[in-house]
């Protein structure tokens, strides 16, 4: 809850840009220009210069400390400071701050049994012989005593593959599951689900139970769940390490593409709908930047290695 009533965008804004200075100050890359425009940043006004010097203060005393903690400490601020900082120190605007290089999960999926940073993807065999891959930056947490097989998605997205019972809890409701394999992914408020072999039933926490078949997949939330539609399951996807596009506007392409980079990706709204088709390698985005690059009329901007940014190509002449 953060001070005062509901988070503002203005402070969530306010918050993630203090976050993103001092990511890159840490990292050492500042140019003499960067650094000019972060003083400008902190004169903007009282309520940045306060939150910047809360932020270097506690990368100091935490210096040893996991950055989403820390970052989660910006939300108590000291009595006098509270009129200035105002709704700018919420917890729901800072926990995703985490500062770029580090992981950048918030405290509850830190303290999840596995986990995996922005950029990586896992996998593994559970006690009871499921096969269990995480995309990136997502938290599970495992409970398999007394005989359960129970999963537990924090955040983010996993694939599932196993010959007998499995129950998958998300904030949205319960997946049970009998020798299936399907993909989990949390997204905003809503939990998509797509069954590649076997069948699952969705339950949500208020509404009618959807049993779903090989084929098919849905999205859902607390109250309920939208139809369900078939994809193809021969296509493959991250969990081989690709990332496909099939005519696809290239804004949607890029804010897929963002989940597995860490640091700033940021667009002009002009490029939005391009259409590109093509598969890319998910383990090397720059190279899917020089190939966007090579195939539509754009250029890639580097600011730093964690600030990219994307143009229309300005023409010769």
């Amino acid at each position: 809850m953060s001070v005062g009533g509901a988070v503002s965008e203005q402070a969530r804004l306010l918050a993630r840009e203090a976050a993103q200075w001092l990511a890159l100050q840490d990292a050492g890359e500042l140019s003499a220009e960067q650094a000019a425009e972060l003083g400008r940043w902190r004169q903007r006004s009282a309520a940045h210069e306060a939150l910047w010097q809360k932020a270097e203060g506690l990368r100091r005393r935490f210096a040893e400390v996991p950055a989403p903690l820390a970052v989660a400490c910006l939300d108590r601020p000291d009595p006098g400071r509270r009129r200035l900082l105002g709704q700018a120190l919420a917890v729901g605007g800072l926990l995703p701050l985490a500062w770029l290089g580090y992981r950048q999960l918030p405290v509850a999926s830190w303290r999840a049994d596995l986990r995996t940073a922005t950029g990586e993807r896992r996998g593994l065999t559970l006690p009871d012989g499921t096969r269990l891959q995480l995309n990136t930056a997502s938290a599970v947490n495992l409970d398999f005593a007394q005989g359960r097989h129970r999963l537990q998605l924090v955040q983010g997205e996993i694939a599932v593959d196993g010959s007998g019972p499995v129950q998958v809890e998300v904030e949205q409701g319960l997946l049970q599951a009998w020798g299936a394999a399907f993909c989990v992914r949390l997204d905003g408020g809503r939990c998509e689900v797509a069954v590649s072999r076997g069948q699952l039933d969705v339950q949500p926490l208020a509404g009618a139970t959807m049993r779903l078949r090989a084929g098919q997949r849905l999205s859902f939330g607390v109250t309920g769940a939208h139809a369900s539609e078939t994809f193809d399951v021969q296509l493959p996807g991250w969990q081989q390490g690709l990332l496909l596009a099939d005519n696809q506007p290239l804004g949607q392409l890029l804010r897929e593409l963002r989940r597995y980079r860490p640091g700033l990706l940021r667009w002009d709204p002009a490029l939005e709908r391009l259409r590109v088709t093509g598969t890319f390698q998910l383990d090397d985005t720059d190279r899917i930047f020089a190939l966007l690059a090579a195939s539509l009329p754009l250029q890639v901007h580097y600011r730093t290695r964690y600030w990219v940014s994307l143009a229309p190509r300005q023409l010769a002449g």
